[in-house]
């Protein structure tokens, strides 16, 4: 479970439409992480209108935790936030305040792209520092929802990768996202049309290989992950989109 919220951010990351926005103001999800039928925790993702030095934004939040006997051997608090331009899509702040068994985060990051710098702000070590800013850099939250808007999935080919920059912590990492194909899956939800992403991950610490990590949006506007698959270094896990509201668009679900 330890970094799994960061993971899930990160895998989330996929889908759509350049034309028309994918979310907006008052959208909410929640996944159920498990392993086969014992639930570990819960992760959620909500979106609010907000002003950040006068400009309009989408406050994002995500919150992960532990649940249950997995709290009690684990416990997981994470919280993060990023304040997206509305039209832009580029990440002004960033907020990431974590607690994994001990292992603490606390660091807010303010983004300055005209000058392309980011301004580090670590306030469990008390320190402040700039750091160098690439050209379309997102963080791991705004990643999501730029993907949402800005990749053309109605014409990608199996096999097309996509690469970004993600800047968080201290510097910037390099992300690839493989288009794996289409599959309908049986969900509470009903049969859902769904586009399948592969990201890759760094081998050997928390998953099996780089190609650990398995990824299903929904195949329509709203480009909202429903299921994960994670092969770890030690068993199998899920997260699946358990409720959802605020939707810009239609959820598309083949009638029986």
């Amino acid at each position: 479970m330890k970094k799994y919220f960061t993971i899930l951010l990160l895998l989330i990351s996929v889908a759509i439409s350049a034309q028309e926005q994918a979310y907006g103001d008052g959208e909410w999800f929640k996944f159920r992480v498990h392993y086969g039928l014992i639930t570990a925790g819960y992760a959620t993702l909500k979106v609010d209108n907000a002003m950040v030095d006068g400009k309009e934004v989408y406050h994002i939040q995500g919150e992960g935790h532990t649940t249950g006997m997995t709290r009690w051997v684990f416990n997981v608090e994470d919280y993060y936030q990023s304040y997206v331009d509305r039209e832009l899509d580029i990440p002004y702040r960033f907020v990431r305040k974590i607690n994994e068994g001990g292992y603490k985060k606390d660091i807010m990051i303010d983004f300055d792209h005209d000058n392309q710098k980011a301004i580090v702000n670590n306030y469990k070590h008390k320190t402040s520092e700039e750091v160098l800013l690439p050209d379309n850099a997102q963080d791991m939250v705004s990643s999501f929802y730029y993907l949402r808007n800005q990749l053309d999935t109605e014409n990608l080919k199996v096999g097309h990768t996509v690469d970004m920059n993600m800047f968080f912590d201290r510097g910037t990492h390099k992300f690839r996202l493989k288009f794996l194909g289409r599959e309908t899956l049986n969900t509470t939800f009903g049969k859902v049309p769904t586009l399948i992403f592969r990201p890759y991950v760094e081998s050997g610490r928390v998953f099996k290989e780089e190609e650990s990590l398995t990824v299903w949006v929904t195949d329509d506007k709203n480009k909202m992950p429903i299921l994960i698959k994670a092969d770890l270094m030690v068993g199998s896990l899920k997260a699946s989109l358990t409720e959802y509201k605020g939707l810009k668009h239609q959820f598309k679900i083949i009638a029986e």
